[in-house]
């Protein structure tokens, strides 16, 4: 019963050997593919080309990382490299997914399974902070969200009421442009920061009319 012990002892000094071995290639090879991938994902736009969204240039940096660490997982493994095949083939993920970035941390997270499931931890540990870095650095540099309304208001006197409206949408840091200006109503077509309630803006407008004749509508324009 002695053995056992004996030969683990033997054989740890081995195991850390090769895993410290494994987390130095991936200090390595991982800063570069981001490197690697931010250059072809900040490549110059020519003339006449549409522009680049935030989260697909985010995306394409990600996946050069993920990139890295399938190979640093594969080696020179003929078996792991059909068994991340077989694993990518069994994703099934119906359901709408709105920011890219979104799919490739699942495939993130596939590839660090994998990584545990063949007793590279500590692979699985650098490469975990170093994504998480990586999606806490390209998420603060991305523009914050908005969606886009339509929204009437109708009061007895939209002139007199029209300064103190867009007072209120400036509070809410909503970006406004007076669309019709009529004797009964004021339409804006207006964007609103992603967690702007639209609920808030209604009833401080709706405070501004004691007599209880405004009302407020907001109708949500689909981005193209």
């Amino acid at each position: 019963m002695d053995e056992l012990p004996s030969a683990l002892t033997r054989y740890i000094p081995d195991i850390l050997e090769a895993h410290a071995a494994m987390i130095l290639r991936a200090v390595l090879a991982l800063p570069i593919a981001t490197a690697m991938g931010a250059l072809l994902a900040f490549r110059p736009r020519r003339r006449g080309t549409p522009p680049r969204s935030a989260p697909v240039i985010q995306t394409q940096i990600i996946l050069a990382v993920v990139g890295a660490v399938v190979m640093l997982i594969v080696g020179a493994s003929l078996a792991r490299a059909f068994g991340i095949v077989g694993a990518a083939n069994l994703i099934r993920y119906r359901a709408k997914i709105d920011d890219p970035k979104d799919a490739v941390v699942m495939l993130s997270t596939l590839s660090l399974g994998l990584a545990c499931g063949v007793e590279l931890y500590g692979l699985a540990a650098f490469a975990t902070l170093f994504l998480l870095g990586v999606l806490w650095v390209v998420e603060s540099l991305e523009p914050e969200r908005t969606k886009t309304f339509e929204l009437k208001v109708t009061t007895g006197d939209p002139t007199s009421m029209r300064s103190d409206i867009e007072a209120i949408l400036r509070r809410y840091h909503i970006t406004y442009e007076l669309r019709t200006a009529g004797t009964k109503d004021l339409v804006y077509e207006s964007e609103l920061p992603i967690d702007t309630r639209t609920d808030r803006v209604s009833n401080a407008i709706l405070l501004l009319d004691s007599g209880h004749e405004t009302e407020v509508v907001w109708e949500e324009k689909k981005k193209k």
